[in-house]
This record gives C-alpha cells, sequence and structure tokens, in this order.
C-alpha cells in the first residue's frame, strides 16, 4: 500500500519552536565511552535491546524530532538510498524518536524504510545518550485520502552515534545536517576499518 502524507506549514512551525525550547539531557556520552544500554520498542511493537546489537555489529543510532516532518524525512530517506551501502559494511541503522510505534509503523512504510525505528515516547533513551529532549506536538498528515493526526510527548534533538564493534562510541554529531547525515556516516565507518 502507497502511502501519501501532507504536512500542515503551521505544523512545521510548531515543530521548530518544540525544537527551540530543548533542555539539556541527563547523560553525557563522549567518544570513546560505552554505548549505554537501552531496551525500547521497535516499529513493529517488539522489544528491542541494546545488549542484543552493541558490541557484535557497528550499529548506527540516530536521534531524531519527529516523523513525517520535512527534515526528518530527508534524513530516514537518505539512509534508506544508503542502507545497502551501509549493510554491506555489515552496518545496522537504528532510528529513534519519541513517536509511538504506530506513527513509526507508519512512517516506514509510507517511505518503505529497510531500517529498524524504535519509539522513546519519553525520551528515556534519548537522555541516557545526553540528547536534549524538549515538548512534543502533534503533526497532520492525509494517508489514502484520510487526514490523520500524529501526536508525540517529546521532541528529540536530531544527533547521531555510531557504535563501534567494541560497543563504544566512535562517532557522535550533536550538529547533524538531515539529508548529509548518512553520507557522514559512511564516511566515519569507513573509517573504521
Amino acid at each position: 500500500m502507497i502511502f501519501k502524507f501532507r504536512i500542515a506549514l503551521a505544523v512545521v512551525g510548531a515543530s521548530v519552536l518544540a525544537m527551540s525550547t530543548l533542555r539539556a539531557a541527563d547523560g553525557d556520552v563522549k567518544v570513546g565511552d560505552a554505548a549505554p544500554s537501552f531496551e525500547s520498542t521497535d516499529d513493529a511493537g517488539k522489544s528491542w535491546k541494546s545488549a542484543d546489537h552493541f558490541g557484535k555489529k557497528i550499529v548506527v543510532v540516530y536521534f531524531y524530532p519527529a516523523d513525517f516532518t520535512g527534515g526528518c524525512t530527508k534524513q530516514a530517506c537518505a539512509f534508506r538510498d544508503d542502507f545497502k551501502k551501509l549493510a554491506d559494511k555489515g552496518v545496522e541503522v537504528i532510528g529513534i524518536s519519541a513517536d509511538s510505534v504506530k506513527t513509526h509503523e507508519a512512517f516506514k512504510k509510507s517511505h518503505k524504510l529497510p531500517f529498524t525505528l524504535l519509539a522513546d515516547e519519553k525520551g528515556d533513551v534519548a537522555k541516557k545518550f545526553g540528547v536534549p529532549v524538549g515538548k512534543g506536538g502533534k503533526a497532520k498528515g492525509t494517508v489514502d485520502g484520510t487526514d490523520m493526526v500524529f501526536e508525540r510527548n517529546a521532541s528529540i534533538a536530531r544527533w547521531t552515534f555510531v557504535i563501534g564493534k567494541d560497543g563504544k562510541v566512535a562517532f557522535k554529531n550533536d550538529k547533524v545536517t538531515a539529508a548529509e547525515d548518512s553520507k557522514k556516516i559512511l564516511e566515519v565507518v569507513e573509517g573504521l576499518k
């Protein structure tokens, strides 16, 4: 099924406002630190545990503000387009936002995303990584001709981490350019070899 989404300009403005009110997070993860362990729920409603992934392969963990917004869609689609190149290097990609499992499921299907999206509805995982978390918001979209509202309890800043095979943070970017993130990560992964 193909989904088409239309996001109201006012919603984008509200997202920008929400991101401007972000507060500092609890953790302060640096390059060389062990990646924080956590458990979350994926876009299929299944439990996802970092212990099953970290220290076994290279894992890209990218935090982003919200499904169905302009920059976040560009970032996700860029990772989708570079997914094969990353997978060929043994890299697993994980996207995390405060959106619900249901919203992630719709976002993943609508953009044919081949990687896991995790629901961090209160921003608890983001805080473990030191990623700022702010107030939530709503995004309006049209799915197959039906207007829908996607709500989230928090908004997470756009940061990306690369966790090496040793389970430690090999790269951290807190100034991510959404559309260029996957290309930057390809360069970083190439440097880890």
